[in-house]
């Protein structure tokens, strides 16, 4: 799926439903949106009668297109939920819909109008990949997948217990329907799951048997004579009970910078209740400057890495956007700073991995406007924001306790947490390590190297436009921050004068003005220790079972933290994580030691 489209995807008609510019068939039907989602999918797939007893319900979507289907869901479930259960829903779609096409298609079902503005609100950019939308009030986590349904489910980790088979008719589009698609549901379903669909067409019956399902046929809805419905159990057979599972109520989570703030929310977001456990203050190390500049990785070659940066950047900015007090300023720069950066700015501006519009080439007059004085061309980051970490460590890391960790050890069946004097601080099922630089206190073999950084900045100074170019310089509240040094292998945490004066002539080097207008101005700093790994990655997921770990974020804890820390959540408490598999194993924590397994059988058999 490209995010570049020249149209959108959708048609609005005066006499009939909405539909598709590109496959020529409505979104829904003409006898009405609302009622069809709920005869032919909620009541298809058995719903709400299958969601008691359950602390998890898992619902697979092809075809999320205006997203009433999903607000139908989410309004059964409302009103059937058990106290604390969770929803979690994965739905693709190639062509996604702008908000304000959402909008106006959604408007057919007044009575959800309190849900599909909770629904709007969040509406994900349209950028390629998937996308997480969290209903915390409501037990619901969405997770979209702008791409191809074959590509989405073969990255997707979950298991659904319900699938809404909803893609436009198979005679106008085929793919959505193909017998490998179908093998894909089956093996990305729970034990029992059923499926429902509008369509009764004999190539769909056909690829829904041939994957496993069994199929019947039921009235249908409108001027439709049948419908569909499908079950993994054999016909007659009853779905295995599945035991209602109780997230883990003695989570513990070691550190309170952006990780563990990021981890806290993303725990009780998913039900659980976690502890929050800190040796000194919430962003006493490396996340507690007074301004942050969150913005993403920026890399032309569009793999794997960029995929990743990309989806935490969006991710990021749409929580740190609703959480009041916590914007300082929007927008930023990223100047030409060699030779070939214009062309990497090029190819990453036209990708499909931002939203439209959310990167254009700036030449070097735009760069001039905006920082005041004469600037080489560059990228402008529409989104990019400046936080202030206090504001968000105040509503992420809480309650906080404080208390420092000397050592962890294995006891039956839970994780203690051990202090200074030996004692036991705290027990848990699950303990989760985002320590930053401090991360091998509590584990020897994190693969990790600390990088001094020292920031510098000055009150009741008028800061242009954020702007990065290896150095940077950003708003804070009242004021301008800009640095900062960047030293491997130094974990020293003292200020130094002389780094100051680094960052000084950093910011003279680009912008001679801004630096002269610092003259006999006081000049503040502060040092403070990152982790790092060899490949620049972070780590996020298992050091072993209960033991987790979120670090090494390096400088970007701001944009990673939040969508890494759902992906750590998630494995927490067995719920399907927002990251495709693939960037999954990207951070995974143990990937050092299998490379180095698999280097190590191909020296054995002698190969390069």
């Amino acid at each position: 799926m490209s995010g570049r489209r020249d149209a959108g995807p959708i048609v609005f008609d005066e006499d009939g439903p909405p539909r598709s510019r590109l496959y020529g068939d409505v979104y829904f039907s003409r006898a009405g949106g609302l009622a069809q989602a709920r005869e032919v999918f909620l009541a298809g797939c058995g719903l709400p009668e299958r969601f008691a007893g359950r602390a998890r319900f898992v619902v697979g979507e092809l075809g999320f297109g205006t997203g009433l289907g999903v607000l139908a869901l989410v309004d059964l479930w409302r009103a059937s939920r058990a106290p604390g259960a969770q929803l979690s829903v994965f739905s693709v779609d190639a062509h996604p819909l702008t908000r304000a096409e959402a909008a106006r298609a959604l408007a057919c079902a007044p009575e959800l109008a309190p849900l599909a503005r909770l629904l709007l609100d969040r509406w994900p950019a349209l950028g390629a990949g998937f996308h997480r939308v969290r209903l915390r009030r409501l037990g619901v986590t969405l997770d979209l997948a702008v791409m191809q349904a074959e590509a989405a489910l073969e990255a997707w980790s979950g298991r659904a217990d319900a699938w809404f088979l909803d893609g436009f008719a198979p005679a106008r589009n085929p793919a959505m329907w193909s017998p490998a698609l179908m093998r894909l549901v089956a093996r990305r379903s729970a034990p029992g799951a059923r499926a429902a669909t509008y369509t009764v067409a004999q190539d769909v019956r056909g690829a829904l048997a041939e994957a496993g399902f069994a199929t019947q046929r039921r009235p249908g809805f409108g001027p439709k004579r049948h419908r569909l419905e499908a079950s993994l159990a054999a016909p007659g057979e009853r779905e295995a009970p599945r035991p209602r599972s109780t997230p883990p109520l003695r989570a513990v989570i070691v550190g309170a910078g952006i990780a563990g703030a990021s981890l806290a929310r993303a725990l009780a977001g998913l039900g659980a209740r976690p502890r929050l456990i800190e040796a000194e203050r919430a962003g006493a190390g490396a996340s507690g400057n007074p301004a942050a500049l969150v913005t993403p990785r920026l890399d032309a070659g569009l793999g794997a890495a960029a995929r990743l940066h990309a989806q935490a950047f969006e991710h990021a900015i749409g929580l740190y956007r609703r959480l009041p007090g916590a914007v300082i300023a929007r927008g930023a720069l990223q100047l030409r700073s060699g030779p070939r950066d214009q062309a990497r700015f090029a190819a990453v501006a036209a990708s499909d991995l931002f939203a439209p519009g959310a990167l254009a080439l700036a030449s070097a007059h735009d760069a001039e406007a905006r920082l005041g004085e004469p600037a080489p061309p560059g990228l402008y980051l529409r989104d990019a924001l400046v936080v202030e970490p206090a504001a968000i460590l105040r509503a992420w890391a809480r309650p906080l306790e404080v208390a420092r960790i000397a050592r962890i050890e294995a006891g039956e069946g839970a994780w203690r947490l051990l202090a200074l004097d030996g004692s036991v601080a705290a027990e848990a099922q699950a303990v989760c390590l985002t320590l930053g630089a401090d991360l091998r206190a509590l584990w020897r073999e994190a693969p990790v190297r600390p990088v001094r950084g020292q920031l510098s900045w000055a009150a009741d100074v008028e800061a242009p436009a954020a702007a990065a170019w290896g150095a940077y310089l950003t708003q804070m509240r009242g004021g301008l921050v800009f640095g900062a040094t960047y030293d491997p292998g130094d974990a020293d945490r003292a200020w130094r004068a002389a780094d100051d004066a680094r960052n000084l002539d950093a910011l003279s080097a680009r912008l001679p003005a801004l630096r002269r207008r610092l003259d006999g101005v006081a000049i503040a700093g502060r040092a403070s220790v990152r982790a790092a790994t060899a490949d620049h990655l972070p780590l996020a997921g298992a050091i072993a079972p209960g033991l987790y770990v979120l670090g090494a974020l390096g400088s970007r804890g701001y944009a990673l933290a939040p969508l890494l820390a759902e992906h750590v959540a998630a494995l927490v408490l067995d719920a399907p994580s927002p990251l495709p598999n693939d960037l999954a194993r990207l951070v995974a924590p143990d990937r050092f030691r299998e490379r180095a397994a698999r280097r190590n059988s191909l020296a054995a058999r002698g190969k390069p």
